[in-house]
């Protein structure tokens, strides 16, 4: 018996496309703090949650939304892949399908419907930056 449906498959395939990006970018955005201010509330008696909440998030935040952004092109990468893959339904299925049987139209269709999402999930990204980044100068 088979455990995973191509539901699974396309999830699995996602994150494992958009995982790895996002932690090695994450982590060289916190090795590049300043380690001055670590220092500084170490120094103070801070605790290693209280250095990981006032110092070290807030100043990974550009790294975290630039991650965020890549993984939106990524993680429809992943989903499409995994739907070339196993699916009998979705837009990679109609990407194939259409291919398969000579439709452009739906091939061109489907692509269109990809990148209007993957457009707004990105402006979705860019609000969120704006709200994040209104405070900082």
């Amino acid at each position: 018996m088979h455990l995973l449906t191509p539901f699974h498959h396309r999830n699995t395939t996602t994150i494992t496309v958009s995982i790895v990006v996002t932690i090695l970018g994450v982590y060289g955005g916190f090795r590049e703090v300043d380690e001055d201010k670590i220092k500084m509330l170490q120094t103070f008696g801070a605790t290693k949650m209280q250095v990981l909440q006032n110092v070290i998030i807030p100043s990974s935040i550009p790294t975290i939304i630039n991650a965020l952004k890549i993984n939106v092109g990524l993680s429809w990468v992943g989903v499409i892949v995994g739907e070339f893959l196993v699916s009998q339904a979705g837009i990679g299925y109609l990407i194939v399908y259409g291919g398969q049987v000579f439709k452009l139209d739906l091939v061109m269709t489907s692509v269109i419907i990809l990148a209007i999402l993957a457009s707004l999930m990105y402006q979705c990204v860019a609000i969120l930056e704006k709200r994040l980044m209104k405070g900082r100068s």
